[in-house]
């Protein structure tokens, strides 16, 4: 790996930066030749002479900055090719994701809209499907208010209002990662406080702790440094003004914040330096911001089709040693929406809660869900007709009696 690591590092490295530089020299050279005859003609040949020796050395400088650039390159595609050797998959007899063209070519240009890559994205679904007011079923039950919802909804990403949106969220978020500037945050967190607070959000209040943290270090609003010993007077200034909101549900918070201006002339002994000296800080704030933003407009924090490759390339090793089993074996596994095995996935890529009937070892289905009995414990709804047979049954894990109605469905 750190062979690989090392050729990376030599492929960045070289870049076409000397060869671009070069080619500008080129067309220097030519535009002041040609300014030379236009002012002097009779001189044209002399000129042109002498143009001759400088054209070629650059035309070889151009040629040597290219060679070592196609060189690193080459060798980087080498060490890629022998680290990661390609294997060649079986035909896969069915596939489900074949049929749902429409659906994939969606999640693609949604990925392009949340990366901010809007013209990419408006080619590639000019380009993928012609446009079609159709929903085709797609999130018809979605309540829907504002135009951008209905967009997403009925699968029309080539709306103006989507991309405002999106464009707005890398407007805020070059402010705060670039520009150090959580105003435009500040903003639209504010201008949002109602559903944030719905959904339990920290947000606004995020956003004001670090803007209070960052006046506290000597910053402005817009990342200019002033002097650190106007820093805690103008971080104070900044809560007294702004901290009043949130007194009722972050009075401790503020108060620690409030007592670290005590400690503001050696914070790397104090109680309070994990709100000045967290290096992460502002990546955190960001991804926070991305995560309620995205939940607002109805998306996961993170983009589906990055999930889902990521998901998909974890467990495609235990999916293709499964196939090839199964083929050596001559078996075939026809349950539906099951695999035979486990699929490890980090717990980040787990959304879906399932219940595994501890009598049938069936998983609970829509047709089959858990079912809770007076005393709790938990079967699924065909073990549970099994074992009452329409009258009063004992639990098969406690002595407790009940009737099949005393038993409450578990929703997922």
């Amino acid at each position: 790996m750190d062979a690989l690591l090392e050729e990376h590092r030599k492929c960045e490295d070289a870049h076409l930066g000397h060869a671009v530089d070069d080619c500008q020299r080129v067309i220097d050279l030519l535009v002041s030749a040609r300014t030379s005859i236009a002012a002097e003609s009779q001189s044209a040949s002399m000129i042109l002479a002498k143009l001759n020796h400088p054209m070629k050395q650059s035309f070889e400088k151009i040629n040597d900055d290219l060679k070592a650039t196609h060189s690193a390159r080459n060798a980087y595609t080498k060490v890629l090719d022998k680290k990661f050797k390609d294997k060649t998959l079986r035909d896969v007899e069915s596939d489900a994701l074949s049929s749902q063209s429409q659906l994939i070519n969606r999640a693609i240009a949604m990925h392009l809209l949340r990366e901010g890559q809007f013209s990419v994205a408006s080619t590639f679904l000019e380009e993928a499907e012609p446009r079609s007011d159709s929903t085709e079923g797609l999130m018809q039950d979605v309540a829907m208010k504002d135009t951008w919802e209905k967009d997403i909804a009925n699968a029309k990403l080539h709306s103006v209002e989507l991309q405002e949106q999106f464009a707005d969220m890398y407007h805020i978020l070059h402010e705060m990662k670039q520009r150090k500037n959580l105003a435009p945050a500040i903003q639209w967190a504010r201008n949002h406080s109602k559903s944030l607070d719905h959904r339990g959000s920290n947000l606004e209040f995020d956003l004001c702790r670090l803007q209070f943290s960052a006046l506290f270090m000597g910053h402005d609003l817009e990342d200019t440094v002033h002097s650190t010993n106007s820093g805690p007077v103008r971080a104070w200034a900044y809560a007294r003004e702004e901290f009043s909101l949130f007194q009722h549900r972050y009075l401790k918070e503020i108060s620690q914040l409030m007592g670290s201006i005590a400690f503001s002339a050696d914070l790397s002994t104090s109680p309070y330096q994990q709100y000045y000296n967290n290096a992460s800080a502002w990546e955190d704030v960001a991804n926070s911001f991305t995560r309620e933003f995205c939940s607002l407009l109805g998306l996961s924090a993170d983009s589906p089709l990055y999930i889902a490759a990521t998901a998909g390339a974890i467990a495609l090793p235990t999916l293709v040693k499964l196939r090839a089993i199964m083929k050596d074996k001559r078996t075939e596994w026809t349950t539906e929406d099951e695999l035979p095995v486990d699929t490890p996935l980090p717990p980040g890529y787990q959304f879906h809660s399932i219940f595994v009937c501890p009598v049938s070892k069936e998983q609970s289905t829509e047709a089959n869900p858990p079912m809770m009995m007076p005393c709790g414990h938990v079967i699924c709804k065909e073990s549970l007709e099994r074992i009452s047979k329409n009258s009063r049954f004992k639990c098969p894990y406690c002595p407790s009696e009940s009737h099949f109605q005393d038993a409450k469905q578990v929703y997922l």
